[in-house]
């Protein structure tokens, strides 16, 4: 009965004796791998972020220069021609011919078209025949006249005779004079039968065709001449830009100059280059804008009239400004600043600066910078105040150079381009 007892407990003890092994085993597994997964990655990472932290930022830099800015208004305009005109048949009558061609350009006397000018020839013959025919009866009564004159002298008639034959000579001239002005009517009737090109331009589409009878009450006209040399731009400025716009053309023309229209944040192509000649004397009181014309010469005739154009108005020029690349301007809750290289030429300095003017190839500085100051143009979202930089292709002014003439598109100040944080 003993012996019966005693096995089944040293098989139980052999037992656990190989379990407890092997839970050892699994634990020590299982620690490697939480060990593996919360340490080890976790102090490698670091070691490489602590290596990344002290290891210098690349950056692009460029130079802070003075030169002379010029100082442009933004604006859309609508092409419109210089000249407008709806040509018009002034007397009735058939049309015999048609002597242009739908988009050909003419000059001014160009014949245009003839209408049937056989009624007001006639017209103009009877007017003078009549005319001869007074002035027969006239000199006729001229003759009577004096010798009337001679008579009352002699006492052979009464001065009443006289005065009579006076009376019939004066009318007669007055009917010539009348005459006269049925000749000229006439002669104006018969001229407008031939139309011809009121000014330079180019013509539209025929509106009516050989062999229709043409009316002077008709309110089609027979075509549209616009003139496109020069040619005009309407545009609209914000009320605010008045000050600057009067002052500018105080001091002389300011210069215009249109652009094509492009999209969103890219610049047009320029077409042509005019002045000023209109500001309007009012301001619309809806919109809070303020209407200008600009003349064009359009030798090229890049403007067609009702167009859209961009419109860049040079009101000024800012002299020997300090002028920064626009990617150096960085924006954030206390205004504009910059990055600039500090004096150690290693790290770098928060520098605030104010900002007057900016286009896309340059900004003016109002305070804050000098000139010659080497400010971060590239790599500036990884920066802070002293963070350490490695220039890694210097410029003398990428960007930064405004030329002295030429529209540039302009950004109104404090435009938001991008934004950076503050260190």
């Amino acid at each position: 009965m003993d012996a019966l007892t005693r096995e089944p407990a040293e098989q139980a003890t052999r037992r656990r004796a190989r379990t407890w092994p092997m839970v050892l085993l699994c634990l020590l597994v299982i620690g490697g791998i939480v060990y593996g997964i919360w340490f080890w990655p976790k102090t490698a990472t670091n070691t490489d972020a602590d290596k990344d932290a002290k290891r210098p930022i690349p950056v692009l830099i460029a130079l802070a220069a003075r030169k002379d800015v010029p100082i442009y208004m933004d604006g859309l305009g609508t092409v419109q021609a210089f000249n407008t005109v709806t040509v018009k048949p002034q007397v009735d009558g058939t049309l015999v011919s048609v002597a242009f061609k739908e988009g050909q350009t003419v000059r001014k006397g160009d014949l245009l078209a003839q209408i049937d000018p056989r009624t007001y020839q006639a017209a103009l013959d009877n007017a003078t025949a009549k005319r001869a025919q007074d002035e027969a009866l006239l000199a006729n009564a001229r003759l009577d006249l004096a010798r009337y004159r001679k008579l009352v002298a002699s006492n052979y008639t009464s001065a009443q005779q006289a005065d009579t034959a006076a009376s019939l000579v004066a009318q007669l001239e007055a009917q010539i004079r009348q005459d006269q002005a049925q000749i000229d009517t006439a002669r104006t009737n018969l001229q407008f039968t031939t139309i011809t090109s009121p000014l330079d331009g180019r013509v539209g589409m025929r509106v009516v065709d050989a062999g229709n009878v043409v009316h002077a009450s008709d309110p089609g006209g027979l075509l549209v001449i616009t003139q496109l040399q020069p040619v005009s731009v309407l545009f609209t400025l914000p009320q605010q830009a008045l000050p600057a716009v009067v002052r500018a053309m105080a001091e002389g023309t300011p210069a215009v100059t249109a652009r094509s229209q492009a999209g969103p944040g890219t610049m047009g192509t320029p077409l042509d280059t005019g002045f000023l000649a209109v500001l309007d004397n009012q301001v619309d009181a809806t919109t809070g804008t303020i209407r200008m014309k600009a003349t064009f010469p359009n030798a090229d005739s890049q403007l067609w009239p009702g167009g859209f154009v961009g419109v860049r108005l040079q009101v000024g020029i800012a002299k020997n400004a300090v002028v920064i690349p626009p990617a150096a301007i960085q924006r954030g809750p206390r205004g504009t600043y910059v990055y600039m290289i500090a004096e150690d030429g290693e790290s770098v300095r928060r520098q605030p600066a104010v900002i007057g003017y900016e286009d896309e190839r340059g900004a003016v500085v109002q305070e804050g910078l000098s000139g010659g100051e080497r400010v971060v143009v590239d790599g500036t979202s990884r920066l802070s105040e002293g963070s350490k930089v490695v220039v890694t292709r210097p410029q003398a002014a990428p960007g930064a150079s405004v030329p002295s003439s030429g529209p540039e598109p302009a950004r109104a100040p404090g435009t938001q381009r991008r934004s950076g944080g503050e260190g």
